[in-house]
């Protein structure tokens, strides 16, 4: 049954679609908004966790959520000049997440608004005003044309440079904190040479990595990070020129121009720099920010799905809860999450040096901690053997 109350949501990514679904399940209308002409499918590996599982079935979505880990995963630390042995991947860390797509979610909460939420394209969101008892947005669409419009709630969840934060909260510099380094993660066509379709490789040095994420039924996604002096300057060319550059030197027997030629050939990648988001308050009046617009715990924490539907599920709980004070809502519902949201920011530190060591210290220690983890695994795994 519809409550009567309209939400306007920015953003038609993983924390949009998410939100969406949560509110019309709670009576709300929900619009969204999205700059692109068109729904974005495909994207990078991620790794869900317990906590993205459980918000996964909170969003009704557990039943059509495509999953693709692989088998006989395995994974190999390759030296620079291709030597390699055994180590432990993302998907042996503790917890042992399921690897995903970010489409195979975007596609699971597609399923669940398509002919059932309105979806405007090429929209974005000209101005805010939140009131009393509501809020007042212009939206401008493809042709330029402006729309008045009131709704008793916005969701930004536009992303890492949020037109509704900066509209709202302010620019774009107050919250985003820089970690000096670069991301460029993308779907490869095939394996590298020489390894199983269900290897993990991980080819670090300090201040530059290429991780490449098997897939049990598509080829792997290659990510490639790296912490150059001039962060700014690496977007002054195309890619695939840059990360040449940067990676050269490093060859560890062909696997990174292997990657290097499938990033040149793929049809969409993600070339970024890396930064977190910190804001004293996720809403101010009847405006609430989710996923990376709030927090972005960026790509090496490996939270940033789970966080963003966990996030929504949690929203629309609190709505309920507490009816007609959307405000009371808002701020249990900030009380409720902030806990979750430090505690994977912490973690977050760490994974990083993990992911891209800082120093060449920091990569002796990374490499001495996954040769422990990948001898630790085998022993287990032969105990079991033994004991069956």
């Amino acid at each position: 049954m519809s409550s009567g109350k309209r939400v306007l949501v920015v953003g038609l990514g993983i924390a949009g679609m998410s939100a969406a679904v949560r509110l019309e399940r709670a009576g709300w209308t929900p619009v969204i908004v999205e700059r692109a002409p068109e729904r974005r499918t495909g994207g990078y590996f991620i790794g869900l966790f317990a906590e993205g599982k459980q918000a996964a079935q909170a969003l009704g979505i557990s039943d059509v959520l495509h999953t693709r880990t692989p088998e006989r995963k395995r994974s190999w630390e390759v030296g620079r000049y291709g030597e390699r042995h055994r180590g432990v991947g993302f998907l042996e860390q503790p917890g042992e997440p399921e690897a995903v797509l970010r489409g195979d979610i975007e596609q699971a909460l597609w399923s669940r608004i398509d002919g059932r939420v309105e979806v405007r394209f090429e929209t974005v969101p000209a101005s805010i005003s939140p009131h009393g008892d509501g809020v007042s947005v212009t939206l401008r669409g493809g042709s330029g044309m402006t729309t008045e419009e009131e709704f008793d709630l916005v969701v930004g969840a536009d992303g890492l440079r949020s037109t509704v934060r900066e509209l709202v909260f302010g620019p774009h510099e107050r919250f985003m904190k820089p970690l000096g380094a670069v991301i460029c993660a993308f779907q490869m066509s095939r394996q590298i040479p020489e390894f199983r379709s269900e290897d993990a490789l991980v080819i670090a040095e300090a201040r530059r990595s290429l991780w490449v994420f098997p897939l049990g039924d598509s080829a792997p996604t290659a990510l490639f990070t790296y912490r150059p002096d001039n962060v700014d300057a690496q977007f002054s060319r195309p890619p695939v020129e840059v990360l040449r550059g940067a990676y050269a030197g490093l060859s560890a027997d062909g696997a990174v121009e292997v990657a290097l030629n499938e990033l040149a050939h793929a049809p969409q990648y993600l070339f970024d720099s890396v930064h977190y988001v910190e804001m004293p308050s996720w809403h101010r009046g009847r405006v609430v920010l989710l996923g990376d617009a709030a927090w972005c715990l960026t790509l090496y924490s490996g939270m940033g799905a789970t966080s963003a539907m966990r996030g929504a599920a949690l929203l629309g709980d609190m709505l309920d809860k507490h009816g007609g004070s959307i405000e009371q809502a808002l701020q249990e519902w900030e009380q409720q999450l902030r806990p979750f949201i430090r505690k994977h920011r912490r973690q977050a530190s760490f994974k990083a040096q993990v992911f891209v060591p800082s120093s060449r210290l920091l990569n002796r220690a990374r490499s001495a901690l996954l040769a422990w983890g990948a001898r630790r695994k085998l022993r287990a795994a032969l105990a079991a053997q033994t004991a069956g």
